[in-house]
């Protein structure tokens, strides 16, 4: 008992420095001290000790018992209490794997929602390229605007580039520009009541941003260069902020002005609703403005959208090349528009493929223990078995006996696990995303997946006990 349980417990250390590495390398950005995690020692000493007192325990609890006389004659091999005790840590694994398995499954539902959602875009074959300027170089408006009217002009000359656009921030980022609901007033209507209505995202684009992002203009029309004339005042809403605004009217040709000290602007288009913050949060009404050709004070950064059918490591290029060719001294971020929805996505992945690694691992450890505990069932029941299959027993019988006896214990742990899964399944509200934490058909899922495995892990000794030989096993009797 003690050899098994120190062998298992270093193998377990070098598991657990494996997974760790593993765990390291996959992680998403953003976790405190990552890299600095490491195996620690006292965790290696507890989880020895534990290991050695399993070991000790489980080793000498057996030798202790005081034997019956026909226990040692052969006439019954397991008493009622080992029997019991053998088969309710059975069930606990049983239980703990099943509230393993739901929480895995739960999470990966998760994260499929949240890969599979609508974001109101596109995101392939779009790349973007932030570009920030300098402080001292640029702290005036008018040369930051003839740095970024001239790298619209190159981009738009990069061959197979189809549509070129420059935002002050991109969908998903979290870095738009926001106002008030309460303080968008509507020609002709009295003002809302101050700090009402949440908040609402605003961006400053070119004429070609909902074509390179294929954001679908549902009515009116897109921004066109006569609206970047400093005398226009156009706006297009997304369609949220169109239904908020004038419920049941046609909003195009109203007056709105986003901010009580800016100017009055007409609505020209309603947008398509897009993803604007987390993919986990809602998402927030929206308005858009264009991006004039004035020296309006719209910031020192901006990100360029291109699309079009070109590979993007050649267009990266192409892009870094020209932002070198205005000034070498900048800093230039570019990704592709997949890549930047795929960094979203990281932290719910890693948790679900964490919480769908230990379950497995908690799987295996309730198919191993009824695997071993069916086994020395049917190794200690030989001769009982030999006497059923004398007597008329057939070899399909005895399986479905044995089956039986593993399925009853199966049933009890998985009763427990569904009510501690119903329990602990509200640990994960806020990690979940359009999926209910008590989702039926996942705990049903769930419970499937244990049932299978268990039954698997007690088919191998039933076909042991249907293969007994009677003459054999009675004449051991």
């Amino acid at each position: 008992s003690l050899l098994l349980a120190v062998t298992g417990g270093a193998a377990g250390c070098l598991l657990a420095a494996a997974l760790l590495r593993i765990f390291v390398a996959i992680a998403p950005e953003g976790i405190p001290r990552l890299q600095q995690a490491t195996v620690d020692l006292r965790v290696l000493l507890f989880t020895l000790t534990v290991s050695l007192v399993s070991g000790i325990v489980f080793g000498l609890a057996p030798a202790l018992q005081h034997p019956r006389a026909e226990t040692l004659a052969g006439w019954r091999s397991l008493g009622a209490r080992q029997y019991l005790f053998r088969h309710s840590l059975v069930a606990a694994q049983i239980c703990a794997s099943l509230v393993l398995a739901t929480g895995a499954s739960l999470l990966l539902r998760s994260l499929w929602n949240l890969q599979n959602q609508p974001l109101g875009m596109r995101t392939g074959s779009v790349l973007t390229a932030t570009v920030t300027l300098g402080q001292n170089s640029y702290a005036e408006p008018a040369s930051q605007l003839a740095f970024f009217e001239e790298l619209e002009r190159r981009l738009r000359r990069i061959p197979g580039v189809t549509q070129v656009a420059l935002s002050d921030s991109l969908p998903l980022s979290g870095t738009a520009r926001s106002t008030i609901y309460s303080v968008i007033d509507v020609a002709g209507r009295p003002r809302a009541a101050e700090g009402t209505g949440g908040m609402v995202t605003w961006r400053a684009v070119t004429p070609g941003y909902f074509a390179a992002l294929g954001v679908p203009i549902l009515r009116g029309r897109g921004f066109r260069e006569e609206d970047r004339d400093p005398q226009q005042k156009a706006v297009i809403l997304s369609d949220s902020l169109a239904r908020r605004l004038f419920p049941g009217e046609d909003p195009l040709g109203k007056q709105i002005q986003p901010g009580r000290s800016g100017p009055w602007r007409t609505v020209i288009g309603v947008a398509g609703n897009v993803k604007n913050s987390a993919l986990m949060e809602r998402d927030d009404p929206e308005f858009y403005v264009v991006r004039k050709h004035a020296a309006e004070p719209f910031g020192r950064t901006a990100t360029a959208i291109l699309s079009g059918p070109i590979d993007p490591t050649a267009l990266a290029r192409w892009v870094r090349a020209e932002v070198a060719a205005l000034d070498p001294t900048l800093p230039v971020n570019i990704e592709t528009f997949g890549q930047r929805v795929g960094k979203l996505a990281q932290r719910p992945r890693f948790n679900a493929w964490l919480l769908g690694l230990f379950a497995g691992m908690g799987l295996l450890l309730s198919a191993i223990g009824l695997y071993g505990v069916v086994s020395f069932l049917v190794a200690q029941r030989t001769g009982e078995i030999g006497v059923r299959m004398a007597l008329g027993a057939t070899p399909g019988a005895v399986a479905r006996l044995v089956l039986g006896h593993a399925a009853r214990w199966t049933f009890a742990g998985t009763a427990l696990g569904v009510i501690g899964s119903w329990f602990a399944a509200r640990s994960l509200d806020a990690m979940l995303f359009h999926v209910s934490a008590r989702d039926p058909w996942i705990l049903a899922a769930a419970v499937a997946a244990l049932w299978v495995t268990a039954m698997l892990a007690a088919w191998v000794p039933s076909r042991r006990a249907a293969r007994v030989d009677p003459m054999q096993a009675l004449r051991q009797e």
